[in-house]
């Protein structure tokens, strides 16, 4: 029998339906007393844990050998932790005429994320770009972003972002990146048993990412915040991101262009360069927002659901681009079925470096 697909026409990640129903039932069944100090505590062990999949499943053989394109890299990394905290910093203007300030604090950090691995993988993939370019930028944003955006977090939100402190950032180093580095360490005894093992270790991320967002949303019922958040206020937000992302899809395109990249560099530079990664995004903020998570990580997951949308579109039109290379491997044409990177946990652990793994959407 085939296996059950989401339809190829819904451009919709089946893993956002999943989140927003979590998010649903912390409205109407929040954890209060005893049962939230226990939530908080597994969620805690959960986001650990899923950082320490993470290191055991970075290649660090592979992370070497993706410094040769150092200029692709760094242009990725520009344009994520330069250019679009500038836009982050800009859209402050719009406090409090569109955004609220819990909002806006929000969308500042949705700037600060990392960039995702999977999806930008896949959408490389798709549009036949270079894709262990896009593995390798992907993977360097996320290692470089676990120290990276909770500086960017001190610096640009200080005081105003919520439970943030001085001991949010060593909570940062004890909950992501010891357990990320020592994932590392054992990399050589475990990392044949989390390659055979991956799918069932990707439901674990999947359930660690849906636990932080459901006590993150426990606590911001509790603490009746959603009455902050107005149907005006969210439709302002969404016309935000539209912007935000036209924006970032402008400026990496052309801007890889006026920089003597290729065709296929430009591809991996769009996708890796203006996207954010939820699952790298969430477990930051529920350690440096505290209870004030739930309304931090609004603006990254509607962000995230965009760019999976918007991308989709953009992949399959490069893909018949006459600039395509006729021996370019064919792309499969379902993007959107699991192409979020907190589907798999933005695993870097891609089979061979140099060879396009266009099967990524599984």
């Amino acid at each position: 029998m085939k296996r059950l697909r989401w339809p190829s026409w819904m451009p919709i990640d089946p893993y956002i339906v999943v989140l927003l129903g979590t998010v649903g039932l912390a409205a109407l069944l929040p954890a209060r007393g005893t049962s939230a100090d226990v939530m908080s505590g597994a969620s805690t062990a959960a986001i650990a844990f899923l950082f320490f999949l993470y290191g055991a499943r970075l290649s660090t053989r592979e992370a070497l050998d993706g410094l040769k394109h150092w200029r692709l890299h760094v242009t990725v990394l520009i344009c994520t932790f330069v250019v679009f905290p500038v836009l982050g910093l800009a859209a402050r203007g719009l406090v409090p005429v569109l955004l609220s300030q819990p909002l806006y604090q929000g969308l500042l950090f949705l700037t600060l994320v990392p960039s995702t691995i999977q999806s930008s993988i896949a959408f490389t993939s798709i549009a036949r770009g270079n894709v262990p370019a896009a593995i390798c930028a992907g993977s360097f944003s996320s290692l470089i972003g676990i120290v990276v955006t909770p500086l960017l977090a001190a610096g640009l939100l200080g005081g105003d972002g919520g439970g943030f402190s001085t001991d949010s950032l060593v909570k940062i180093v004890l909950q992501l990146l010891v357990p990320f580095l020592a994932g590392q360490v054992l990399r050589r005894w475990i990392g044949a048993f989390v390659t055979r093992h991956k799918k069932v270790l990707g439901l674990v991320d999947r359930g660690s990412i849906l636990l932080v967002v459901y006590t993150a949303f426990s606590e911001g019922m509790n603490q009746g915040i959603w009455h902050q958040v107005s149907p005006v206020r969210l439709a302002a937000l969404l016309g935000v991101e539209a912007v935000l992302l036209a924006v970032m899809l402008v400026l990496t395109w052309y801007g890889a262009k006026a920089l003597g990249f290729g065709r296929e560099d430009r591809i991996a530079i769009q996708f890796a360069g203006s996207k954010k990664s939820l699952a790298s995004g969430l477990p930051m903020a529920s350690v440096l927002f505290a209870g004030h998570a739930s309304l931090a990580v609004l603006p990254l997951m509607l962000f995230h659901q965009m760019q999976l949308m918007v991308c989709a579109v953009i992949a399959k039109r490069r893909a018949r681009d006459p600039e395509a290379t006729t021996d370019a491997p064919e792309a499969t044409t379902d993007a959107p079925q699991g192409t979020g990177d907190a589907a798999t946990g933005g695993s870097a652990a891609h089979p061979v470096q140099g060879q396009p793994q266009h099967r990524v959407l599984r």
